[in-house]
């Protein structure tokens, strides 16, 4: 790897970790270009590269993998939207149902007991979303 390979990759990540901390935030691709030290159309082609999915895609599965921690903790599906950083609660439970594989109030009803006393780390891991595709 090249020295300005590596370099790419620090910023990549100065960008990744910008994402996981501020999810909730108003954040966009040239927000997080920015953060990167890239032009907007650079970053996202080098994302991709490197992590293997658009930084969009990136940034809503934290949000959906931290609404699913919300939904588990019994908030209810408009407040879980809006606290993770979504504006529109129609495209929040498109994208939910899309990764999820099932509906914010389905994924909300089901009984998350089994998971009270596992450690946040190992939850955080095991919940991980995995994107589902819907069935037609």
């Amino acid at each position: 790897m090249t020295p300005e390979e590596l370099a790419d990759l620090a910023h990549l990540r100065r960008a990744r970790d910008l994402m996981d901390r501020d999810y909730a935030s108003p954040l966009d691709v040239p927000a997080m270009a920015r953060a990167a030290l890239m032009s907007p159309a650079h970053f996202s082609r080098r994302f991709r590269a490197a992590y293997g999915e658009t930084p969009y895609s990136y940034l809503m599965t934290r949000r959906i993998e931290r609404a699913k921690a919300l939904l588990r903790q019994r908030k209810s599906v408009t407040d879980t939207c809006f606290a993770v950083g979504c504006t529109s609660l129609g495209s929040f439970s498109s994208r939910f149902t899309e990764i999820v594989g099932e509906t914010p109030s389905q994924y909300a009803a089901r009984d998350h007991s089994g998971t009270e006393h596992v450690p946040p780390c190992v939850s955080m891991v095991a919940s991980r979303p995995r994107r589902h595709s819907i069935p037609a």
